[in-house]
């Protein structure tokens, strides 16, 4: 697909735990002109950071084809993973700087993989902050940590 034909999408992603590790969810607005899909999920024992990167790989792996993305998050670690180390990790063989293993080094490769389709722009907005996305996908994050939904729950289209 070309470039300029690609469809324009506009993500928000959350992830977060009661306790850390504890019981964690994640949640996922992904809108196109008038459509809207909302997803979430979870697991039972699990990170913050874990459900932040949960909650792009679900995201990406939501798209049937290669899009123009704009994706905001409310998560550092996600950010500046992306966009700042993951070269750097790829490079030393999966190794921080200081010579140890990536964390969640399962969820960063296949992050990597996922964004290698699309055209990606990251957006990092302060969460809790009033941001209309990000407020709606931490709801949804929140539906999953305050409810006994099965591991990995979602919500239909809206549109």
């Amino acid at each position: 697909m070309s470039e300029s034909k690609r469809p324009s999408i506009t993500v928000y992603t959350d992830g977060a735990c009661k306790g850390n590790p504890g019981p964690g969810g994640w949640g996922v607005v992904l809108r196109s002109h008038s459509k809207e899909k909302q997803m979430f999920g979870g697991e039972p024992l699990t990170t913050n950071n874990r459900m932040e990167m949960t909650a792009v790989i679900e995201a990406l792996s939501a798209l049937k084809m290669p899009c123009h993305i704009h994706l905001f998050t409310d998560s550092k670690y996600v950010m500046q993973g992306v966009t700042e180390w993951l070269e750097s990790w790829k490079a030393r063989g999966w190794k921080t700087a200081s010579k140890e293993p990536v964390k969640n080094v399962d969820l960063w490769q296949k992050i990597d993989e996922l964004i290698q389709t699309h055209e990606i722009t990251w957006h990092w907005v302060k969460g809790h902050n009033g941001h209309p996305g990000n407020e709606l996908a931490e709801d949804r994050k929140s539906t999953r940590l305050n409810s006994s939904h099965s591991q990995q729950s979602r919500m239909p289209s809206s549109a």
